[in-house]
């Protein structure tokens, strides 16, 4: 099977608790978009992560911790949805990427990944991102830089299930995918000329 014939796994966490998240429909909506070869798995309870402390850790990783460990490990790409919460990002979403990234093995590293956000505020959680990509230097992530997705207005652009309902958003996302697909692939390429 060639490396374009190959399917590609991905882990979607969504930074948001809430149950009616702008945020969380986002993903749902680009776990149905992806293209064909691609899957979308959503990480479904950050909220079973406790608060960060280095003296669990050294006692062995809580299994939530180590679920979501195994799940960014075993995926080809990760996908980061995030609101934005005074101007950067929500603190489970900071409290996953602590735990996430203590040794051994931080899953990070060289690991391709992709962030959107969705806001009813004009800027789509610009700024949050922004934030987020900073966490990635120091841990090595492979962040896709175009196209960004900062999804304005989006209590307009979903309804009250939380289906997405705008076209040009939904035809947006799948140009995303398509790019976050070929990331991927270039940095599997690269990794095997290693």
């Amino acid at each position: 099977m060639s490396d374009e014939q190959t399917p590609i796994r991905i882990l979607g966490i969504s930074g948001s608790l809430r149950r009616g998240s702008l945020n969380s429909a986002a993903l749902r909506a680009v776990q149905g978009l992806a293209p064909s070869g691609m899957s979308i798995e959503i990480f479904g309870d950050l909220a079973a992560i406790p608060l960060y402390n280095d003296d669990l850790r050294t006692e062995g990783y809580p299994e939530s911790v180590q679920k979501l460990r195994d799940g960014i490990a075993a995926a080809d790409g990760l996908l980061l949805v995030t609101p934005e919460y005074n101007y950067s990002i929500p603190g489970v979403l900071k409290n996953a990427i602590d735990w996430a990234s203590r040794p051994p093995h931080q899953p990070f590293d060289a690991k391709p990944i992709a962030m959107m956000g969705a806001s009813p505020g004009a800027l789509g959680t610009a700024r949050a991102q922004y934030h987020l990509r900073q966490c990635f230097v120091y841990l090595n992530g492979f962040v896709l830089n175009r196209p960004e997705v900062m999804i304005g207005q989006a209590n307009s652009k979903f309804d009250a299930e939380g289906k997405l309902t705008d076209q040009g958003t939904a035809d947006f996302l799948v140009k995303f995918l398509q790019s976050f697909v070929a990331h991927i692939r270039y940095h599997k390429s690269a990794n095997t000329r290693l």
